[in-house]
């Protein structure tokens, strides 16, 4: 979900008719975003998470997510033609329900998610700087691919709610520096909270199920505030339990 989509922020947005009361409602988009991003945020960290490393992490968000600021970008330039495309709205809804499937039924990967271990066996006798961008690409591509599948829907929902095509790439920006942001925070709680990664993945799901009846049963529009009620009890869920910490082994025993 993206603060565009959100039909309280349409009036806000069509009401700025002067570029000067548009700066008041950036911080207003900057709130938003870090919040109703939420659910592809944790997607983009819990895809990041395969890389075991936490350099390896923090360059596969900043390069996946520079390169997704690219797609959002031009996605906004072709908004118009995406509206009247539905095949690529189906291409992303499928790819977003594989995207939560894999997860659950572990197809498609490795069941434990982790893509260095096959690079680093596959990479036997190669420099360890090869063996990292190995293991770096395939993830820079799927978070890529994964926020535009994400955006297409509220990119396009953005270009019919404003004319100003200056402010929906703003927008645009200050999505991806949110979800740059909050992805980070994400991977700390998902070593930390037991079904936040299943909540983040169901909320994946919701969103390509929404992408998929909006295509094939135009008619049917549930409200925002539904779609927003089911990832809160979604991630409710998430953070209902901690993993537990591990007990100190037992001190030796003495004599």
């Amino acid at each position: 979900m993206e603060a565009e989509s959100i039909d309280a922020v349409a009036p806000l947005i069509q009401a700025a008719d002067q570029w000067n009361e548009v700066l008041f409602l950036l911080p207003l988009l900057v709130a938003l975003e870090a919040v109703l991003s939420a659910d592809n945020a944790i997607a983009l960290a819990a895809i990041s998470r395969r890389l075991d490393d936490p350099a390896l992490q923090r360059r596969a968000l900043n390069f996946g997510l520079a390169l997704a600021l690219v797609f959002r970008l031009l996605l906004v330039l072709a908004a118009r033609w995406v509206l009247h495309f539905p095949p690529l709205q189906l291409l992303a809804s499928a790819y977003l329900l594989w995207l939560c499937a894999s997860h659950f039924f572990h197809f498609g990967g490795s069941a434990d998610g982790k893509e260095e271990a096959g690079a680093a066996d596959a990479g036997e006798g190669a420099s360890e700087g090869e063996t990292a961008t190995r293991s770096l690409l395939p993830v820079v591509a799927t978070l890529a691919f994964t926020d535009l599948a994400f955006s297409l829907d509220s990119v396009a929902a953005a270009v019919a709610v404003s004319d100003r095509l200056a402010l929906v790439m703003a927008g645009g920006v200050i999505g991806v520096i949110a979800l740059r942001l909050t992805a980070e925070l994400f991977i700390r709680w998902l070593g930390i909270y037991r079904h936040l990664e299943s909540a983040g993945y169901l909320a994946v799901g919701l969103v390509g199920v929404r992408l998929l009846v909006r295509v094939i049963f135009p008619q049917i529009d549930p409200p925002e505030w539904s779609l927003l009620a089911v990832v809160a009890a979604l991630f409710t869920w998430g953070f209902s339990q901690r993993v537990p910490e591990e007990e100190p082994p037992p001190p030796p025993a003495a004599g």
